[in-house]
């Protein structure tokens, strides 16, 4: 199995901390952003496929072409068109099951692989304070219902961003982010309920870093390990 890792975003929301540095390799506690994220896999997976787009040079002189014993590809999105277009790009080398994850969060192995039981999974958590992102209504069984993008409330379960797929997903045609000009992915799987079931598993742990105050409570909660 691969692991799809989504590493194109400019991190824009982390000025100036971005302008040199690309965001998947800000530095929490001595080691990279995307390193935490390939450890998580690297005894679940026998490739990484890293999707790079904003200074991409930067990720593939500072990574190379190995890490823990596993090759290392790059896949180039040349326009920065959504999550869902960045998954697209890599479609000629995944060719059955794989997981994608965002470089820049904080997740837990655990957690990860709760996912790999299904053909098709994504993992949630209940929100900690009120949310702006994608809310996630499951059925009795924790099947996935919809994916709804809004403002939400504490507890609501919503997507972080972790996902365990197969090769089918391309069979479904990308689809756009209400109001945008991006295909989102979260927005492309739902498409796949027309034929297929979809999983919804709890994390326990999560940190979402998409600005300072995240990475500092970041930094801070690994501190304390």
């Amino acid at each position: 199995m691969k692991a799809v890792i989504l590493a194109a975003g400019r991190g824009s929301r982390l000025k100036p901390l971005t302008d040199k540095t690309p965001k998947p390799l800000l530095r929490v506690n001595g080691k990279t952003l995307l390193e935490h994220n390939l450890d998580l896999v690297k005894k679940i997976v026998d490739e990484y496929i890293i999707v790079v787009g904003y200074m991409s040079d930067a990720i593939i002189d500072f990574l190379g072409s190995e890490y823990a014993g596993k090759g290392v590809r790059y896949v180039e999105q040349k326009e920065l068109l959504g999550t869902g277009h960045a998954l697209y790009t890599c479609k000629e080398y995944l060719p059955d099951d794989f997981l994608v994850l965002n470089s820049d969060d904080l997740f837990a192995k655990e957690d990860i692989e709760k996912l790999i039981p299904y053909k098709f999974s994504i993992l949630s958590k209940e929100a900690e304070s009120d949310f702006s992102g994608g809310k996630i209504n499951v059925d009795q069984s924790d099947k996935l219902v919809e994916i709804v993008e809004g403002d939400h409330k504490r507890g609501d379960l919503v997507n972080v961003g972790v996902y365990k797929m197969h090769a089918d997903i391309f069979n479904y045609d990308l689809v756009k982010i209400p109001g945008r000009e991006e295909y989102g992915l979260p927005q492309t799987i739902i498409s796949v309920l027309r034929d297929d079931d979809i999983k919804i598993k709890k994390a326990n742990f999560w940190i979402q870093i998409n600005d300072i105050e995240g990475l500092e409570r970041a930094r801070a909660y690994l501190n304390r390990k």
